[in-house]
């Protein structure tokens, strides 16, 4: 049988109503919201996780794409573990991440949700242009798309980088998404500078002195949420 649409099926028999419809207002789903119209099936991430994994080896990289592309939230989300799955399997050789990095920035309307963006981006996007650093520059443009996902999608791929202290590329794109005024950018970047900060504080202030009265409130919230109270509110207040 398929083994696109056994995953499927096994999918929806985990479907529980009552936190379908928690999700779905989570999530922001009704009409006007940055999600509209996502359907979900209201299944728990270590559920997805546990059978990403069962299926990682039985799936290729077609039937994965066409799992991406449902309108199932949860199945999107399952298609995207098990790219990562795939893509950090020891057999993976450099072809085979090639091709999974070029199918997920392919299909990026399908990575439209926060979530998605935030379980993926730094395992596939991050990782692969951590080994392949000629290519980083698709970040900058990605962060100048008018799509909100594609955006998100460029400052978390960094934290890859930052994971291994090396902050350059999210310096610069936080410096491009400054004044996004998507609430949802503000706290990406906000939350990227905070994971700056919690391995060297002194690089974050350092743009933070330079920015921190122009920046959104929401941005900087995110960013100095870690700080002693008293250094807190002074950010807030201006008297840095």
């Amino acid at each position: 049988m398929n083994p696109l649409k056994t995953l499927q099926n096994e999918l929806k028999l985990e479907k529980n109503e009552e936190k379908r419809v928690i999700l779905q207002r989570f999530f922001k789903t009704k009409k006007g919201d940055y999600a509209e119209g996502d359907l979900f099936y209201g299944i728990i991430v270590p559920k997805i996780r546990e059978k990403a994994k069962k299926y990682t080896k039985k799936m290729n990289l077609k039937q994965i794409e066409e799992l991406l592309h449902s309108k199932i939230h949860e199945e999107r989300l399952c298609a995207l573990l098990i790219l990562i799955e795939q893509f950090k399997d020891k057999n993976s050789n450099t072809k085979n991440k090639k091709e999974i990095y070029e199918l997920y920035l392919n299909n990026t309307k399908s990575i439209n949700n926060w979530d998605l963006v935030d379980l993926s981006a730094q395992h596939i996007v991050g990782n692969y242009l951590f080994e392949n650093r000629n290519k980083v520059s698709i970040l900058k443009k990605m962060a100048k798309s008018d799509f909100l996902w594609d955006r998100r999608i460029a400052i978390i791929s960094t934290f890859y980088f930052i994971h291994r202290k090396d902050f350059e590329h999210t310096l610069k794109l936080a410096k491009i998404l400054l004044h996004d005024e998507h609430d949802l950018m503000q706290k990406a970047v906000g939350w990227m500078l905070r994971e700056i900060g919690k391995r060297d504080l002194r690089v974050e202030e350092n743009f933070l002195k330079e920015n921190y009265k122009v920046m959104p409130r929401t941005m900087l919230r995110y960013a100095i949420e870690k700080f002693p109270e008293k250094k807190r509110q002074n950010y807030l207040k201006g008297k840095i």
